[in-house]
């Protein structure tokens, strides 16, 4: 029998699909599910990016079927996606789950054959299957994720070997991703069992501190961080400041002619990495050395480029970490006051980047300032309706937690309606777009967030008051007006990245009032009509890339928008 918890959260995860498919009409039910669980893997820092791709093939020899994909920046890691939707939290029929696992497997194989050459190439199917066949001979990784909304007794099958390239799967079931949705910011935490390293990995334990922590001095064989980072990804550097900065960074090229030149040298060059941990678990050696066996929660919160740097030589570059060893310092600390000594840690540990102060408080008060603003200030009513707020939810669940607050059901259905939810990527896109940046918000969710909170955000001066809090409502309303009516029109695919180029447009030619569309809580007529003409010329520049490029990709170059610009109706 299923779980009444397994039901009662997979009931909240499809109201949370008919909110989003409300705001995107366009959107199906799959491409929903997509959406909403690559924001929570994201934050989680199991996956980069996950872009919603249905493409189905059913019929004679071919059975195909997945519904999102993305390529991680170095081309190294493909990450491809399936959905399962019918239970409702009920049991999943194993069957069937294998069934979306093989259905995928066919479409990759069918990738690397050149599957692009059968679809339309102006269409987004065409740009998935391009990419993944471009990108192939210089994959290292592959996972197939299988989300479902049933409890799935399936256990993950065996790797499978798709033309020289190992391919893993995952499988989120309901029960896992309510774990993913309601445990803060992970999942689970990364417990390392070093019980059988060899050479073990030995360290200097400081006495306690009064203030609550412990340091251990330690020294990390490279190839175990290497090894470390490449079955945890990114997980591993969640509190770290930034993300790697790839080999074109100068002290991670250098770094890298270390490991290949010179690895006896790397200890002497390197300062080390800063790590914490919840809890690490320490014998005693024959040799009067204290042994880490086991590490709990661990992050590295400072050397994620060393880290991802070694990675990089090793797997890409075939180097041999034999010998490389990595001066660590080992934080301990509970995790009560784990997230406020963190950011310090990273602040004052020694770091082979330079990184500015605004790299560590992220914008915090910026946001913060949002969300208080979005708590006070009440929409003017739209054609003598309600009033209603613009609940901007700058921590994920906030939202929910104030719903569930309200108590009665009645008093919950009062609140959803009157406050109209939006999170910290979707400002962005409303931000960048009206900032005549429609090629970074079409580099997607988190890449446009990080863009807009480099070059707006840290750069803000002061703190957000009212009428930037309304300005960018307003932003909002273009933005999601103007899709609605892009999509309306039945143009096809690309309509994110068609929305993002005529908002960029109308805002260059038409100097929208933001002021007058607070007021009416919708765009004017006028303007609506010109964002509708502008529609199709735009899509016409986007599905015509030079050289018959990767339509996704093209629309992310600054030379589209240049394109695009010129455009008159």
């Amino acid at each position: 029998m299923t779980a009444p918890d397994s039901k009662a959260f997979a009931r909240k995860l499809w109201d949370v699909l008919g909110e989003r498919r409300a705001a995107e009409p366009q959107l199906m039910d799959h491409d929903a599910f997509v959406q909403v669980v690559a924001e929570y893997l994201i934050e989680d820092g199991a996956i980069e990016e996950l872009e919603p791709c249905y493409y189905r093939v059913t019929s004679g020899r071919e059975h195909m079927e997945v519904a999102g994909y993305s390529i991680s920046a170095d081309c190294e890691q493909l990450e491809l996606a399936t959905v399962n939707l019918e239970y409702h939290g009920g049991t999943a029929q194993p069957s069937k789950g294998r069934r979306y696992l093989r259905r995928a497997a066919r479409f990759l194989e069918r990738c690397r054959e050149g599957l692009h050459h059968d679809l339309e190439p102006a269409s987004p199917a065409y740009d998935m299957a391009e990419r993944i066949h471009s990108a192939w001979n210089g994959l290292q990784k592959a996972r197939i994720l299988l989300f479902t909304d049933g409890r799935q007794s399936l256990s993950a099958p065996e790797p499978v070997v798709i033309g020289g390239l190992t391919v893993v799967h995952e499988i989120w079931d309901i029960t896992r991703l309510e774990r993913l949705f309601t445990s803060g910011v992970r999942a689970s935490d990364l417990d390392i069992d070093l019980s059988m390293q060899d050479p073990p990995v030995t360290c200097l334990a400081a006495p306690p501190s009064p203030d609550g922590y412990q340091c251990l001095l330690a020294l990390i064989p490279g190839r175990l961080l290497a090894e470390l980072y490449e079955r945890h990804g990114l997980r591993l550097l969640q509190r770290n400041v930034r993300a790697f900065l790839q080999t074109r960074n100068k002290v991670n090229k250098r770094i890298n002619e270390t490991v290949r030149s010179r690895p006896g040298r790397f200890l002497a060059f390197n300062n080390g990495i800063s790590v914490t941990t919840r809890h690490a678990e320490l014998v005693q050696g024959e040799d009067g050395t204290q042994r880490i066996i086991r590490l709990s929660d661990l992050q590295i919160v400072n050397g994620g480029q060393t880290t991802a740097s070694l990675h990089h030589a090793w797997r890409r570059d075939g180097a041999d970490l034999t010998g490389i060893l990595v001066p660590a310092k080992i934080t301990v600390v509970d995790g009560d006051r784990l997230e406020e000594l963190v950011p310090d840690i990273s602040r004052y540990a020694n770091s082979q980047n330079v990184i500015r102060e605004a790299d560590f408080e992220a914008g915090t008060g910026f946001h913060v300032q949002l969300e208080q603003l979005s708590r006070t200030i009440w929409a003017p009513a739209a054609d003598g309706g309600e009033q209603q707020r613009w609940y901007y939810e700058r921590v994920r669940g906030q939202f929910e937690v104030d719903v569930v607050r309200e108590g009665t059901p009645a008093r919950r259905r009062v609140f959803k309606n009157q406050n109209r939810r939006f999170g910290k990527t979707d400002a962005a896109k409303y931000d960048m777009a009206f900032l005549r940046r429609p090629h970074t918000v079409s580099l997607g969710a988190e890449k446009c967030f990080q863009a807009w909170t480099k070059s707006i955000v840290r750069e803000f001066d002061g703190e957000p008051d009212a009428t930037f809090f309304k300005d960018l409502v307003a932003k909002a309303i273009l933005f999601t007006d103007v899709r609605k009516a892009i999509w309306g029109l039945g143009l096809g695919g690309y309509l994110q990245q068609s929305t993002a180029y005529v908002v960029s447009l109308l805002a260059e030619q038409a100097a929208p009032s933001l002021e007058a569309i607070w007021r009416g809580q919708t765009v004017p007529a006028d303007l609506l009509g010109l964002a509708v003409a502008l529609a199709d010329p735009v899509r016409h520049v986007l599905t015509n890339a030079p050289g018959s490029a990767n339509v996704t990709e093209w629309c992310k170059k600054d030379a589209c928008w240049e394109a695009v610009r010129v455009i008159r109706v």
